[in-house]
């Protein structure tokens, strides 16, 4: 299996670009979503051990507790917790969460790898990936290497597929409208009128919507990113089925899972992603209108309500590793970079150095890191060890 390739504006975007389908799902039968998840999970489940992608967010967590009460059914292994723990990045903090998830769910093993740099976009674990694969999509994608090492052999579970299948729409304030769940307001008419609008008034409009961001792009690429972010949100449907199947073929997560489906085969992993199976997905899709959500903490209520405490479905905060994938190795890579590996065509090369030389850089020029890292190093003949630089520290 090789990931799919992204093209020179994606990689200067970093971000996976348009291309979406409509996909056909499987006939969910009578399953209700929660059966469908069920279905997915227990394959992991048999083949132990059967480690979960496990940050403390409300993904992972809800994942973690459908795991274990399934495996407890079954009479099969508990599932095992797996969390990074990063001190120098504040922002991944979660032990709190974590504890609180772990301790509901009674579990006795937890895996708790605890990292310093080493899950920089350009550190020791990020390199070999890059090395092995060439250039994958997101440049985080190494994230999961620890714990593929932990499930040799067994399965990893994730979380990924969550925020698209919860998530409100974008039109979604017209269909609680439709449903009669939401009280009509003055501006409720042009909301209306533009969820009902062809996709080229849509894209228009939302064109005008986009604001400006990718300040490391020339004008003309930057122009191009912001059409195809104007029509990919254009195109997405109003009818709640119609957008379910739309959800099932958003490339970016055909991109992403593709590539941690390569590190997975290597490591004899089974992966699954249950949010994003296609199964749970039709037994999204079928849900008549009294089950139907319009916002994630409602949508995991409706799931997952009495699997977790409440306030744990409901939680608003959520856990950033940008500053783990940004440390002393991308600082000391970017600080010595020659300009290879960058399309000057696309990239504004200066002002992507302005951009790396800020604290934390907008997290869409990783991609464009790992790139001229990969030049850098195919330039010295493959065999650099990546040092950071003298006095570069934490």
């Amino acid at each position: 299996m090789a990931a799919p390739a992204l093209q020179p504006l994606e990689i200067a975007a970093g971000l996976v670009l348009g291309g979406n389908r409509q996909v056909d799902l499987p006939d969910p039968g009578e399953r209700d979503p929660v059966e469908a998840l069920e279905a997915a999970l227990l394959p992991a489940l048999v083949r132990p051990p059967c480690v979960v992608s496990f940050s403390g967010g409300r993904d992972s967590s809800t994942v973690l507790a459908l795991a274990t009460a399934l495996a407890r059914r079954e009479g099969l292994a508990a599932p095992l917790p797996a969390t990074h723990r990063v001190p120098a990045a504040a922002e991944s903090a979660e032990s709190e969460w974590q504890e609180r998830v772990v301790r509901w769910l009674r579990l006795d093993d937890w895996l708790r790898i605890r990292s310093e740099d080493e899950l920089d976009v350009v550190g020791p674990v990020a390199t070999a990936v890059l090395r092995r694969y060439g250039l994958l999509w997101p440049p985080n994608v190494h994230f999961h290497a620890p714990f593929l090492d932990a499930a040799r052999g067994g399965s990893l579970l994730t979380g990924i597929g969550g925020d698209e299948a919860f998530s409100a729409s974008q039109w979604h304030r017209t269909a609680a409208l439709a449903a009669r769940r939401a009280r009509p307001e003055p501006r409720d008419l042009l909301r209306i009128g533009l969820a009902l609008s062809p996709v080229a008034l849509r894209r228009a409009v939302l064109r005008r919507r986009t604001g400006d961001g990718f300040t490391w792009l020339r004008p003309d690429a930057r122009r191009a990113v912001h059409r195809a972010l104007a029509d990919e949100a254009a195109r997405e449907p109003l009818r709640w089925g119609d957008r379910v199947r739309w959800l099932a073929g958003l490339r970016y997560l055909e991109v992403g899972t593709d590539g941690l489906g390569l590190l997975a085969a290597d490591a004899d992993v089974r992966l699954v992603h249950p949010f994003a199976d296609r199964g749970f997905l039709a037994a999204l899709a079928s849900l008549g209108q009294e089950g139907r959500f319009f916002g994630r903490t409602e949508g995991l209520r409706a799931v997952f309500g009495g699997l977790l405490p409440d306030d744990i479905l409901a939680r608003r905060t959520k856990a950033s590793f940008d500053g783990a994938f940004w440390s002393r190795w991308s600082r000391a890579f970017a600080a010595r970079w020659s300009g290879g590996g960058v399309d000057p065509g696309l990239v504004d090369l200066d002002a992507l150095r302005r951009e790396w030389a800020r604290g934390q850089p907008d997290a869409r020029t990783l991609t464009l890191l790992q790139s001229a890292w990969l030049a850098d190093s195919s330039s010295a003949g493959g065999e650099r060890v990546e040092q950071p630089l003298a006095g570069v520290g934490h």
